[in-house]
């Protein structure tokens, strides 16, 4: 394993002091799951369900946290059998969708979700005329539940179309009292305040975790490492893992380990279970 920061080694090292106490928290898209043209076919990378069993047995919880619906999730990622598999053996698998303000777990096998925020259904509306205004009218609309995504890689030029559908999407969903996340071509528009920052700080707590780590690869994934910095600053012993890409760097600078996408994160979970 190389670190990329001088503490890198000291804060791997401290996370196995932690053992049974460790919280791990794993992005979807883009570190379980490699990106596609298609997010509805992101199937969860074959090694990553032995993987993550392996670590549960070993920590307090591993936790999926995802800007997907929780449903498609537990599907794409075949987790719902991964989590009796874990459950039986004395671990605890969550899943927390859509940054956090859904939920399921090994434990309480029930989706409990809220209602979609006011204002999505007159973004939805209006996203056809936006999205032709910003000559981007063929991109994939996902439709969420609490959000809703616009993705425009499939389109000729995704990171043009990408480039002109950000900022027309921002003015849109500020007008209903919304806010934007942006990513690996596509944008989102959910509820302001929720983010996976909160469902890392509500994870610690909750869990008492007496250490953490998070693996992820976008920019939705950055308030989930700097709650984990700032949890560390705190006394927390926490490692940051960056699942790598040639699409977004955001990450590297904040993480203490880049690995190569998802096939290196199946790698890192093997060494750590290794280690643990």
């Amino acid at each position: 394993m190389q670190f990329r920061t001088p503490d890198g080694r000291q804060r791997y090292d401290d996370l196995l002091r932690a053992g049974d106490r460790l919280v791990l928290g794993l992005d979807f898209d883009g570190t379980l799951s490699p990106i596609v043209a298609d997010p509805e076919q992101a199937v969860v990378h074959p090694g990553a369900p032995g993987a993550i069993a392996e670590v549960a047995a070993r920590v307090r919880a591993v936790a999926v946290v995802t800007g997907r619906p929780v449903r498609q999730v537990l599907d794409l990622g075949s987790l719902e059998p991964l989590g009796s598999r874990i459950d039986d053996a004395g671990g605890t698998l969550l899943v927390l969708g859509q940054y956090g303000n859904e939920r399921w777990s090994s434990a309480d096998p029930r989706i409990v979700s809220p209602e979609p925020p006011a204002g999505l259904a007159e973004v939805s509306a209006a996203l056809p005329e936006v999205l032709r205004d910003a000559d981007a009218a063929n991109a994939w609309v996902e439709h969420k539940g609490l959000a809703v995504a616009v993705h425009t890689r499939r389109l000729p030029d995704s990171q043009a179309a990408y480039d002109r559908a950000l900022p027309a999407l921002a003015r849109l969903a500020r007008t209903h009292g919304l806010e934007v996340e942006p990513g690996r071509l596509v944008v989102e528009v959910r509820a302001p305040g929720t983010d996976k920052g909160g469902a890392v700080r509500a994870l610690a707590e909750e869990l008492e975790a007496g250490a953490l780590a998070f693996v992820g690869d976008d920019l939705g994934d950055v308030e989930a490492f700097r709650a984990v910095a700032a949890l560390r600053e705190h006394g927390t012993p926490g490692l940051l893992v960056c699942s790598g890409s040639d699409e977004q760097a955001a990450l590297v600078e904040l993480a203490d380990v880049v690995v190569p996408g998802p096939d290196g994160v199946v790698a890192w979970l093997g060494e750590l279970a290794a280690d643990l």
